[in-house]
């Protein structure tokens, strides 16, 4: 049976999303002094203005203080599922007033674009943001890519006791180490020094090209960013292809699959543990998966005049299969080329790469490479007992972190999981089509917004339809909390809202 949320648990649940609403206001400090820095004195008054809101309404929440204790898994959940939306709210006040977007509905997209990590844009004139712009649209990604209660737990803001029921309730049930705050911590370091190297190298390929130091730097940073998180944003709106170069094209593939690759692999392979790697069912299921589909694509480009030599189909097509993959939303093509030059074989590729997305545990979206691994061993396993006689007992196992058997509970959670994902991609494409776009066109943009691709092919567009964009937004972030969570969440809700029965004496 659901339960209601008692007052205590509003309170409770107003308590945490306060802080996280503090610490979003911390955030936004980064783009402030950005601001100051670069004389933007315009965008500097707007995080201002931002800060001073969400210091304000956090504050607020946060006289909801209740005793200490354990956070309870319901609680949990609502904290998380309300997490995304909540601080994109607050996100989309400096945004909207900056004057580079449509609609307020615009600026609020893009908040959650942002911080699930989706990286689709309907902003205006993205080549004449201010740096202090650019750089609050990163710091989203930056936080959303890693997950706003690991930020919170890493630096110790909710503790131990609370820790845990938030670690698991945003979709998280690995540890590196037994301790959650320093899982937390380890991860962070891991994202900090991977984002750090990037932007050195990239930076020296900017300045390769004959891009002018600072801005080289600004760049590197944000690219790096967008590229490990798997987000999507960039600084420029051609995208990669702005660049046109094939190192800075190369080093971003290799930063994406990384993105890709569950922070608890990275983590054996911090320890010097490269069997746990190479043996992992994910990373096996990610070779196979790239290497089938990438033949796939290049199959359904080779009709193409733009892809007609192998260098060509080489940068092109391989950039946006591994873009696709990791979930990122990279393009160096352009969005027309896209829907024109891409064959439709090719660009359902794309979509089916994409929706199946990366590593559980990484910043990718989309289904995750375990659970297709996970759904693969359990057809493994019954066509095994089919074929076995009825007294033998088969035991099918796989590598991660460790020797596992494979379990009823494992192979359910994923199918449920599939199951939901398919049917927000199908429900998203329709919806698509009634909004009157072509089929393959509105597939694609249905699966890049649930699996927080970022991929567009020309729906997602500044004032675009308020009902389409409204539906985009509940995509992006169902997406992100992979439905258990924002299920469980709802399901509470209408339990709440429903009117109480009461009982007769007679």
């Amino acid at each position: 049976m659901w339960q209601r949320f008692s007052l205590y648990d509003l309170r409770v649940i107003g308590h945490y999303l306060g802080t996280l609403t503090q610490l979003f206001a911390a955030l936004m400090a980064v783009p402030f002094i950005t601001a100051l820095v670069f004389q933007e004195w315009e965008p500097a008054e707007r995080y201002l203005l931002g800060i001073g809101i969400a210091l304000v309404v956090g504050t607020l929440l946060q006289f909801l203080r209740i005793e200490p204790g354990r956070l309870g898994r319901r609680q949990a959940l609502a904290v998380t599922g309300f997490a995304w939306i909540v601080l994109a709210f607050f996100a989309s006040v400096p945004l909207f007033l900056s004057g580079h977007y449509a609609t307020y509905m615009d600026a609020l997209f893009d908040g959650v674009s942002g911080l699930t990590t989706t990286g689709a844009t309907v902003a205006l004139d993205i080549d004449h943001f201010s740096n202090a712009d650019n750089m609050f649209r990163f710091m989203m990604h930056l936080v959303g890519g890693l997950g706003l209660i690991v930020v919170a737990l890493s630096l110790g803001i909710f503790g131990k006791r609370s820790g845990s029921s938030l670690y698991t309730a945003e979709g998280r049930s690995e540890h590196v180490v037994p301790n959650v705050v320093q899982t937390t911590q380890l991860i962070l370091r891991i994202t900090l020094v991977i984002i750090f190297i990037a932007a050195v190298v990239l930076t020296a390929l900017c300045i390769s090209i004959g891009m002018e130091p600072v801005r080289a730097v600004l760049q590197s940073i944000w690219l790096a960013i967008s590229a490990f998180t798997t987000g999507g944003f960039a600084p420029m709106a051609e995208s990669v292809s702005y660049y046109n170069s094939i190192p800075i094209e190369v080093f971003l593939m290799l930063l994406m699959i990384l993105g890709s690759i569950s922070f608890v692999v990275h983590a054996e392979v911090w320890k010097g543990r490269l069997q746990s790697f190479f043996g992992d069912i994910e990373i096996r299921t990610m070779l196979i998966w790239l290497l089938v589909m990438t033949v796939v694509v290049a199959a359904s480009l080779s009709a193409s005049a733009l892809f007609s030599d192998l260098p060509a189909m080489i940068r092109r097509g391989l950039f946006m299969v591994v873009s696709a993959f990791s979930t990122t939303g990279f393009q160096n093509v352009t969005t027309n080329q896209l829907t024109t030059v891409f064959s439709s074989g090719a660009f359902l590729a794309l979509a089916l790469i994409a929706a199946v997305g990366g590593s559980a545990g990484s910043t990718a979206g989309g289904v995750k490479l375990h659970r297709v691994g996970i759904i693969f061993k359990s057809i493994v396993s019954t066509v095994k007992e089919a074929v076995s006689p009825s007294s033998a007992r088969v035991v099918v196992s796989y590598n991660h972190l460790g020797r596992r058997v494979l379990s009823s509970d494992a192979v359910k959670e994923a199918m449920t999981v599939f199951v939901l994902f398919v049917i927000t991609y199908s429900v998203g494409a329709l919806v698509g089509i009634a909004h009157g776009y072509e089929a393959s066109q509105a597939i694609m943009e249905s699966v890049s917004m649930t699996s927080n691709g970022g991929i567009i092919t020309g729906i997602v567009t500044p004032g675009m339809s308020p009902s389409l964009e409204a539906f985009y937004i509940f995509q992006m972030w169902a997406g992100r909390l992979e439905f258990v969570t924002l299920l469980a969440v709802l399901a509470e809700i209408i339990a709440s809202l429903a009117p109480r029965k009461r009982r007769v004496r007679q």
